[in-house]
């Protein structure tokens, strides 16, 4: 069984319809949520859209590594990335947890 994810024009047209909107205005709030999501995550480190999850500013470590073509040890840099952590409402949803 193959599966397939939302397109954005799919997306925008599904919340169109069932908020009422027009679909120029449902791509524009998706813009405008994406943008002030890199905006806040970037300035104060996070930023949270309830009932699914945060997005977070997190520093990764310098560390060793290996290059996997020839097995010998690299040094990885320190560096600045982006983590998203999803809501343990949203993840016992998706995945309940088995007692």
């Amino acid at each position: 069984m193959a599966t397939t994810t939302m397109t954005k024009t799919q997306l925008v047209a599904f919340m169109a319809e069932n908020i009422e909107l027009t679909k120029k205005q449902a791509a524009s709030f998706f813009d405008t949520l994406a943008d002030l999501a890199v905006t806040q995550a970037k300035k104060n480190g996070i930023f949270v859209v309830p009932g699914l999850g945060r997005l977070k500013k997190v520093q990764r470590k310098a560390r060793t590594g290996r290059n996997p073509a020839t097995g010998e040890a690299i040094k990885i840099k320190a560096k600045t990335t982006a983590k998203f952590y999803v809501a343990k409402a949203v993840k016992d949803a998706i995945a309940p947890v088995k007692k």
